[in-house]
């Protein structure tokens, strides 16, 4: 029987990262290696530059962990969609703040290409 020893939001990046080196150990069973193929897919940034953007949305804007896991997800390219994303926390962002957010976002991304 599996143990859960803790628990705690991931990133797409991060999850593709854990898979990864799971699949160097191990044979990943059908649901990883499914769940595998969809991060590689749709994760647009690296493991360790989705962790530095969430340290800094938590710490820096006041998200939630969970808000700012789902910006690293996305990645909005606009203020309207990082609204969007934003309108369920109970935290407001000003428009300078949204727009210094999506700058990041924007660097971000543009290292990965």
């Amino acid at each position: 029987m599996v143990r859960v020893l803790n628990e705690r939001y991931l990133t797409l990046a991060e999850v593709c990262k854990v898979l990864e080196e799971k699949e160097r150990k191990y044979e990943l069973s059908d649901i990883e290696q499914i769940t595998l193929d969809y991060v590689k897919k749709f994760s647009k940034i690296d493991a360790e530059e989705a962790v530095k953007i969430v340290e800094k949305l938590v710490k820096e804007y006041g998200l939630s962990e969970e808000i700012a896991i789902q910006i690293v997800n996305i990645l909005p390219e606009s203020l309207e969609e990082l609204r969007t994303v934003t309108s369920i926390s109970k935290k407001f962002i000003s428009t300078e703040e949204a727009e210094a957010i999506l700058k990041m976002l924007k660097e971000a991304l543009n290292k990965e290409r």
